[in-house]
């Protein structure tokens, strides 16, 4: 399997994946009275209950930012919008093929493309919270970093990152069920070891240099230092990044490919 096919299998079915991210996130919300207006607010809510608990109730400041009682909010929102797109994603990649048995036992389906739809849904949220975190920004410190542009940039990776770790996870969901209960552990770990609630610099220096096996570590700092701080990425650990990425995407993709053969006699 080359990577090739799996850029093939993107662009030959992307009108497919269009209409089913479409079908997804409109589906989340059929049946509620704001509909899709709830992608909206629910960041929202999310952000004034960040801004009240971490600013007022425990008074927290960021390590070396100032003592606004937003900032931390901001800086921690940030950081989780870039989790919440990973974790969204990984935690349904074992049921993924599970949840659509209809396509694997009743019509000729591309089985590979859900990976795409999961992450397409996902990404809609995303932009959805990172639009109301730079309107926040804006109403509380004014214009926004011109560096902020790069947020795409900084995510792409991780986003290649998770296609292949959901292309893995969904073959092996097929066959092992105790995948499902290993990655709800795995997330909830990630997500306190991630330097979400925390930078990297505030951890003992003894403990800091084992933050790089956590791949979601380059994604949260530098989306952190393009909307906030206005730093530009280190673009050769981005490169870095990104090349590890694509391998794992591609792995992911060719052992999906290689197992996807024997779903329909375990389902």
């Amino acid at each position: 399997m080359t990577p090739k096919e799996a850029i093939n299998s993107f662009w030959r079915n992307r009108s497919l994946i269009s209409a089913l991210v479409q079908r997804e996130v409109v589906g989340r919300y059929r049946g509620s009275f704001m509909g899709i207006l709830w992608s909206f607010f629910n960041p929202i809510f999310m952000l004034a209950v960040y801004t009240f608990v971490f600013s007022v109730v425990f008074k927290a400041r960021w390590s070396g930012g100032s003592d606004s009682k937003t900032e931390f909010a901001l800086i921690l929102f940030a950081g989780l919008i870039v989790f919440n797109l990973f974790a969204e994603c990984f935690n349904r990649s074992p049921t993924l093929i599970i949840a659509n048995t209809n396509y694997v036992k009743k019509v000729v389906f591309p089985l590979e493309i859900l990976p795409w739809v999961t992450v397409g849904s996902a990404l809609f949220h995303m932009v959805i919270s990172w639009i109301v975190w730079l309107v926040a920004y804006i109403l509380l410190f004014g214009v926004p970093q011109m560096t902020a542009i790069l947020f795409p940039l900084v995510i792409l990776p991780l986003i290649f990152l998770v296609l292949g770790l959901m292309w893995l996870f969904a073959s092996l969901g097929v066959y092992l069920r105790d995948v499902t209960q290993v990655i709800g552990i795995l997330t909830t770990v990630l997500m306190f070891l991630s330097p979400i609630f925390y930078p990297v610099s505030a951890l003992p220096e003894r403990y800091q240099s084992f933050m790089i096996f956590n791949p979601l570590t380059p994604a949260v700092e530098y989306a952190r230092d393009v909307l906030f701080w206005g730093r530009w990425p280190d673009f050769k650990v981005l490169a870095i990044y990104m090349a590890g990425s694509l391998t794992v995407a591609w792995l992911g993709f060719a052992w999906f490919q290689k197992t996807r053969k024997g779903f329909a006699d375990v389902l």
